[in-house]
């Protein structure tokens, strides 16, 4: 029997994309539960208000109607949604007294059928006083601003510095230049293909919720303390999952009501948001405003950085309160940079609470940091790439302790954006810019460079449950507290199975996304799946192989160093005849006559693997563009990623991590943006008015790789999911803005639409 070779490295197809393709796979929507009732919320129209009364008394006399909820007929506590945020600013799931935003919940109607359900809540009267809404950072920051949560004391909902301290050292001595900029990382809306939903299903005292979620193991807590039930007694369970990006990680209002209305249903309640509804109650991401100073020498040689960042939390903070935090972290970037400043505040005001966005607070350090730096580039007169070539951190800066509090693990930072560099014919492309700009033409080239780094598995999640366990059959399980959503994980995990144990891809199941069948788990977020379940399913693989191999010597009469891996199990070196296939080992591991003394039945292995720390991946891109000045209009022409992600597990998926990851930063550079009026009103609040791209809009990026190992699990991977978006973003805004720059153009604010493009180029002229 020969011994398997590794599959670790290589292009292997995507198990899943054959269901995925053809339609088979079950989304909430398509669960087909019999006796089922369907949910749906009336939202306030007003962004800020006092609720005088809600009339249900119409609603409920309307056909097929079997229950209107408010505040005061379904009592569920208010609840925060994440650990830093204050009691005060948690959020009540039917709303209490005041709304807060367009969207907030006023009413819940439950009914035998969904248009039963909608025609009712058109029934449903909500007096409400309206009150002036606070739509920005700035406004809820005044002095002289109305409290949205008066026992809060303020609308900062977080605050946080670095840098500030009495006699901290100034980042502009020993500067020749400082340069200053001020921009805004607009808010974006997450619009996954599937919207938000869940069912629920009762049963005695018990339920299951089924939740179209990124984090369904870590639910079952949250939900069980708030409807006051026993953890053993709520099952969560996330079907396939149509798209995530991170708003759907994390417990929604919908999720609760829904549960207790089918508990008091005593059957099942199904909701599924309209495209609408999640425009205006899906959290959203990033809305920051960002100003940097940064000190230069003549030669183009940092000497310190100031940053301060004002952050919207919208009007229930959650994890989207406290994202400045991440930018915090990552704001040294790839720079040796003496001295770093940096402050921050968040405040809450009458819009859609933001969440979790792919990047969740490191995109906006890498985008502020990139555009300040060509700022100074222009300013000194030096190259981008020169200027960033100048003031990278070294390899054998690693490990690295940043003054944002980053404990970097490894890096090659100039290996990175020199392989970009190359890919794209630097040099010619700034020949060909010359050229277009001597001649005049109405379509000019723009060129632009970004290098960043980011941390994956951040803010302590760098540990996952995983087990993996060969059956009697001779096929094995592999169990994660991840839960995939495209990622490629039944792919990725069965190749590390496999590798290990030498079973047949085909022969392994991944068992995800349910309660019942995973103890805990943290879920699918951060960019930390393979590093911290993937390498909680090698640890266990190899556990299980150092067991079968015990028990292989133990039957086979040899030494357990003589038993190696052959064809379908394991064999004595040299002796291909004296073998035991995995089902043989399975089925005698349950044996206790079979066991060696000492040795404990089946054969498993489970753990909560521990990275210890994040990792810290790191890339270069390079975008080339093409604008015409006389209308504004941007295409990008080309773009170039050389993303580094540690070990390369497989590359077909890493591959389809970029792409995925730079359309959405180019989406944010070029097209996106989620716009309130004075009065509160999302006026983006659907795909006509929302602009989102089509691959059309967009060039097939030319993506690479090079590979610096991260120590801190025993793949070397670092995350993948969210690099393509950071390393995009910034390349591109700076790309659009090179190609006008000869014309007095210093800075345009994201999206880069031709109408923002042309106005700059207008101002510029005057």
């Amino acid at each position: 029997m020969a011994v398997q070779g590794s599959i670790l490295g290589n292009a292997v197809l995507r198990r899943e994309d054959s269901t995925l393709l053809q339609g088979v796979d079950e989304y909430v929507d398509d669960l087909d539960i019999t006796g089922v009732g369907y949910i749906y919320f009336v939202r306030s129209t007003v962004a800020y208000g006092t609720i005088n009364s809600i009339d249900v008394s119409e609603a409920e006399k309307m056909p097929g109607v079997i229950a209107v909820y408010t505040a005061d007929t379904m009592s569920l506590p208010s609840f925060v949604g994440f650990p830093l945020i204050a009691e005060p600013l948690g959020r009540p799931p039917l709303a209490t007294g005041h709304v807060r935003f367009v969207g907030d919940i006023v009413a819940a109607v439950v009914a035998e059928s969904r248009d039963q359900a909608v025609d009712a809540a058109e029934m449903v009267f909500a007096d409400i006083d309206p009150l002036d809404p606070i739509v920005t950072p700035a406004a809820a920051l005044a002095d002289d601003a109305p409290l949205l949560f008066p026992e809060n004391g303020s609308n900062v909902c977080f605050a946080s510095s670095i840098g500030h301290d009495e006699g901290s050292p100034d980042p502009f001595e020993g500067a020749d230049r400082v340069v200053e900029l001020t921009m805004e990382s607009q808010r974006l809306a997450g619009v996954p293909i599937e919207p938000n939903g869940a069912v629920v299903v009762p049963d005695g005292d018990s339920i299951t919720c089924y939740f179209s979620s990124q984090t369904p193991i870590s639910l079952r807590e949250p939900v069980a303390g708030l409807l006051g039930m026993d953890q053993e007694n709520v099952r969560i369970v996330a079907p396939a999952v149509g798209g995530g990006f991170g708003p759907k990680a994390g417990l929604y209002a919908e999720h609760l009501i829904t549960a207790q209305a089918a508990r008091n249903a005593g059957r099942p309640v199904k909701w599924i948001e309209e495209r609408s509804e999640n425009m205006s109650s899906m959290v959203q991401g990033r809305a920051m405003t960002l100003t940097a100073k940064m000190g230069l020498t003549n030669d183009g040689k940092i000497t310190g950085i100031d940053v301060d960042v004002v952050a919207d939390a919208g009007a229930y903070p959650a994890i989207g309160g406290i994202l400045t935090l991440f930018t915090q972290t990552m704001i040294q970037a790839v720079y040796d940079i003496p001295v770093v400043k940096f402050n921050t505040v968040c405040a809450v005001t009458n819009t859609t609470p933001i969440g979790a966005y792919r990047g969740a607070g490191r995109p906006e350090a890498t985008q502020v940091m990139e555009r300040v730096l060509d700022v100074a580039a222009k300013e000194l007169g030096i190259d981008p790439a020169d200027i960033r070539r100048r003031n990278f951190l070294q390899p054998d800066s690693f490990p690295l302790t940043t003054a944002g509090g980053a404990n970097y693990d490894s890096g090659e930072y100039e290996k990175a954006l020199d392989a970009a560099l190359a890919a794209a014919g630097y040099a010619e492309m700034r020949a060909e810019q010359a050229a277009r700009r001597e001649s005049g033409s109405a379509k000019q080239l723009g060129i632009g460079v970004s290098a960043y780094v980011e941390v994956t598995a951040p803010a302590g999640l760098h540990v996952e449950y995983g087990k993996v366990e060969v059956n009697p059959d001779g096929t094995a399980n592999a169990y994660v507290g991840t839960s995939a959503h495209g990622q490629g994980h039944v792919t990725s995990f069965s190749m590390l199975v496999s590798d290990m144990l030498g079973i047949p891809m085909d022969k392994i199941t991944l068992i995800q996304s349910d309660t019942d069948d995973i103890p805990r788990g943290t879920g699918t977020l951060g960019s930390r799946s393979l590093q911290t379940a993937g390498s909680a399913v090698h640890v266990a693989s190899e556990n299980v192989l150092d067991k079968a191999k015990e028990l292989a010597a133990h039957l086979l009469e040899a030494n357990v160093d003589d038993i190696v891996k052959g064809d379908d199990g394991l064999q004595v070196a040299g002796v291909p005849a004296n073998a035991l296939s995995w089902s043989e080992l399975a089925t005698a591991a349950n044996d206790a006559s079979k066991l060696p003394e000492g040795m404990d039945p089946g054969l498993a292995h489970e753990l909560d693997f521990d990275g210890t720390d994040s990792t810290f991946p790191f890339g270069a891109h390079v975008s080339l563009v093409e604008v015409d000045v006389e209308t504004g209009a941007v295409r990008m022409l080309r773009h170039v990623a050389v993303d580094d992600c540690g070990r390369i597990l497989n590359p077909l998926i890493v591959t389809g991590q970029q792409h995925g990851g730079i359309a959405q930063g180019a989406a944010q550079a070029l097209f996106e943006v989620v716009k309130f009026d004075d009065a509160g009103n999302p006026i983006t609040a659907n795909l006509t008015d929302y602009a989102i791209p089509s691959a059309a809009e967009l060039p097939s990026f030319e993506t690479s790789n090079t590979q610096t190992d991260s120590p801190r699990n025993p793949l070397g991977a670092k995350g993948i999911g969210e690099s393509g978006t950071i390393g995009s973003t910034p390349a591109i805004h700076n790309a659009v803005i090179d190609a006008v720059s000869h014309l007095g153009v210093k800075h345009i604010d994201m999206p880069l639409t031709s109408m923002t493009v042309w106005n700059a180029i207008e101002a510029a002229k005057s």
